[in-house]
C-alpha cells in the first residue's frame, strides 16, 4: 500500500502541495509527469519518508528501494561492491555479471565507480536499486544521461525487472511514460 492523505507541504512562501490525496496502484508502474518545479521530487521524498509533510499523512508498507536524481555511488568501491551494498551475498559473482551484461556493463564489475562514465554510473545506480529486495521502487529520472539505444535497452530491462512491483517513476519524457506507465499522475 502506498497512499497520500491530504498532504500539505510548503517551503517558506512556496506551497508545493495543498491537500494532495492519491492512492498508488499496487503492483503497477505509476509515472509522475509535470513541469520542472511542480513538486515531483518533493512528492517522492514525502513518499519515501525523507521529508515530512506539513500536515496530512503518507501510508506505506513494505521495503523500498530508490534511484535518486544523483547516482549516489561509493566512488572508491567497484561496480560489484556498490551492488553488493544492497544484495550482500544473495547474488553470486556470476549472477551479478549477468545483470551487468544486461545493461551493457560487461567486464566492469571490478572497475571503481570513479572511473566510470556518467552513463555507466547511472546504469550502476539503477542496477543497484533494481537488485535490492523491495516491494516499492521509487525512481527519479532513472534514465537521464543515457544515449538513445542504451536508454531503450535499459528501459526494457527495467520494465522486465519491475513487473509485478509497485513503482513510482518521475520523468519529463513522454516516450518513457508511453513505454512504461500503467498509470500516469500529472502534477502542476
Amino acid at each position: 500500500m502506498l497512499k497520500c492523505n491530504n498532504i500539505r507541504k510548503s517551503f517558506g512562501e512556496l506551497r508545493v502541495f495543498d491537500g494532495f490525496t492519491h492512492e498508488f496502484a499496487e503492483r503497477k508502474l505509476t509515472v509522475i509527469l509535470g513541469k520542472s518545479g511542480c513538486g515531483k521530487t518533493t512528492l517522492l521524498n514525502l513518499l519515501m519518508g525523507l521529508q515530512k509533510p506539513d500536515s496530512g499523512e503518507v501510508l506505506r508498507n513494505g521495503q523500498i528501494s530508490a534511484i535518486f536524481q544523483e547516482n549516489r555511488l561509493c566512488e572508491n568501491l567497484s561496480v560489484s561492491a556498490n551492488i553488493r551494498l544492497v544484495t550482500g551475498k544473495r547474488l553470486s559473482k556470476a549472477q551479478i555479471a549477468v545483470e551487468l551484461a544486461a545493461v551493457g556493463l560487461s567486464n566492469c564489475e571490478n572497475k571503481p565507480a570513479r572511473e566510470l562514465s556518467g552513463g555507466m554510473k547511472r546504469r550502476t545506480a539503477l542496477l543497484r536499486a533494481l537488485l535490492a529486495e523491495y516491494d516499492i521502487l521509487f525512481a527519479d529520472e532513472p534514465f537521464k544521461g543515457l544515449d538513445t539505444d542504451t536508454k531503450r535497452d535499459v528501459m526494457l530491462y527495467f520494465k522486465e525487472k519491475t513487473a509485478d512491483k509497485t513503482v513510482v517513476l518521475v520523468t519529463h519524457d513522454s516516450d518513457e511514460c508511453a513505454t512504461l506507465a500503467d498509470e500516469t499522475l500529472r502534477l502542476g
